[in-house]
């Protein structure tokens, strides 16, 4: 049933926040007029910079396969990346493209299903931690502009509450598997199959830190390019020209993506264009049209990608197709044997 309710609810919320962003005629007319003056060369930059992302991603996951002894061509590995690209864009529900990362995953080495689960467990975990730094990095540059205007602050508490609570999550899992408290931990506890899962992963990956440590610094440029997008996108439109324009789309990047990604509309189309509307014109002065304009085309930058990755999908799914149910029950399946394990 949730499977079902989720992506409805997503749609709706999705749609709403749509109609509402849109329902001006005086924004759509600007928006129109935007579009029409807008130098689209600048977007070039931005294509590359978000494929230089997946390269960068692709790497950070072939280092972590190989810790587990899954020694994927490149290519191949590459092609996976960008299969969950795609799904992560357009699959509905919270499950995002790690499911479909995973299955195929573990197609590829059905002796080692949970060694492939935890490497694509891991790989988020390095990107979360990454962005935290590149976070507390930049916003530390900006921190008294951000928490001067009312918007932006509550933008810094709930990202500070969204990455306090996975942070907190890897940490819990860190001490479950340090101090072998893997059976005291009860069944009923909220998100208690996610901590056994950090705690394996902790298990296998917290004797090769050379290999976290270039996990981490390959996320890193990672972040920064996917930000670039809406940078270039910004300069499409004649905005963030001066010096400090980098910097600027920068300081806010981190917040709008971090919450936007939280499962509240389809891709997060409509959050992003809200926040990007209250902050860059809190921040910036901004105007309203020209803001969502940024942000659409950013976003439009990574769903350029993604569809690249959903030829690469139609190019080298299973013979026959795998339904994204089945895909899910697999994963599932999995999920509760490495949990049973810990």
């Amino acid at each position: 049933m949730k499977r079902i309710l989720l992506p409805i609810l997503q749609t709706a919320i999705t749609l709403f926040l749509l109609w509402w962003i849109f329902r001006d005629p005086t924004k759509r007319a600007s928006m129109a007029e935007a579009i029409r003056t807008a130098d689209f060369i600048w977007l070039l930059p931005g294509v590359v910079a978000v494929g230089i992302a997946f390269l960068l991603q692709t790497e950070r996951w072939r280092q972590l396969l190989k810790v587990q002894g899954i020694h994927l061509t490149w290519l191949r590995t590459w092609r996976i990346t960008m299969i969950g690209g795609f799904f992560n864009l357009f699959l509905l529900g919270a499950t995002g493209g790690d499911v479909v990362k995973i299955f195929y995953a573990i197609k590829e080495t059905a002796s080692k299903k949970s060694a492939a689960l935890l490497s694509v467990l891991v790989d988020r975990m390095m990107g979360l931690v990454a962005l935290v730094a590149v976070t507390i990095f930049i916003c530390s540059f900006r921190l008294n502009e951000l928490l001067a205007h009312p918007f932006t602050q509550a933008m810094m508490g709930t990202l500070a509450l969204i990455m306090g609570g996975m942070l907190g999550m890897i940490i819990f899992g860190f001490l479950v598997d340090r101090l072998n408290l893997s059976r005291f931990i009860p069944t009923w506890l909220p998100m208690h199959g996610r901590i056994m899962e950090v705690s394996q992963a902790f298990s296998v990956y917290a004797r090769d830190l050379r290999v976290l440590a270039i996990t981490f610094a390959l996320s890193v440029p990672a972040h920064f390019c996917n930000f670039l997008a809406y940078y270039f996108a910004a300069r499409a439109f004649g905005a963030f020209a001066g010096k400090g324009g980098v910097m600027d789309i920068f300081s806010v990047m981190p917040m709008i993506n971090t919450i936007a990604a939280l499962p509240i509309s389809l891709s997060g189309m409509g959050v992003r264009e809200g926040l990007f509307e209250k902050a860059f014109n809190e921040l910036f002065g901004t105007p309203a049209s020209l803001a969502v304009m940024i942000s659409m085309t950013g976003f439009l930058i990574t769903v350029f990608w993604g569809l690249m990755g959903g030829i690469v999908y139609l190019l080298h799914r299973p013979e026959g197709g795998v339904k994204i149910s089945e895909m899910e029950e697999e994963v599932e399946s999995l999920e509760k044997t490495i949990e049973n394990q810990a």
